[in-house]
């Protein structure tokens, strides 16, 4: 059986991972998850930003994933996200980003363009096979890096009650 549940041949002696990103509002507190299967070996990290957004924290998560890789690291390597923005950015958008001086096709400002500039520069550092999951859907790779992401969303302090002054005293 392989990471994500299925008997897959393609993923048996793969570096799989599963990234996610979590938002609390959008913008506000978020958090990003990874799980990363290797051989019977499982590794999970998560963290988040207190004011955000689940795009941001979708790019964070891919961009936390592939620099926890070893760096001797030279297997296959198949990151799953559910996260289209991310896996068209890498593999649709960025070349033309990059070709226009990281404007778009509109001329504009790439958005999050500092967290895309990272993430290009890691993705080039190894061959990936990137792969879209759907996301709630019951694949548990995904459902762990989703429960991770919204771990790691920071969580806003409570505020503190005053007491309450006691009628008639």
């Amino acid at each position: 059986m392989s990471a994500n549940g299925s008997a897959a041949g393609d993923l048996e002696d793969a570096l799989v991972i599963y990234t996610d990103g979590a938002c609390s509002g959008n913008p506000g507190p978020g958090g990003w998850g990874v799980v990363m299967f290797h051989g019977k070996r499982q590794k999970e990290l998560k963290g988040g930003n207190p004011a955000t957004t689940n795009n941001r924290m979708e790019m964070q998560a891919v961009i936390e994933a592939l620099k926890a890789i070893k760096p001797g690291f030279c297997g296959k390597t198949v990151l799953f996200s559910d996260s289209t923005y991310v896996l068209k950015g890498l593999q649709e958008w960025l070349p033309g980003w990059k070709r226009r001086g990281w404007k778009t096709a509109a001329k504009k400002p790439v958005k999050n363009e500092d967290l895309w500039r990272e993430l290009d520069t890691l993705a080039q550092t190894r061959e990936i096979d990137w792969r879209w999951v759907k996301g709630h859907a019951g694949d548990a790779g995904n459902e762990r890096a989703d429960a991770l992401a919204r771990e790691g969303v920071p969580r806003r302090p409570k505020a503190k009650r005053r007491p309450r002054k006691k009628a008639g005293l």
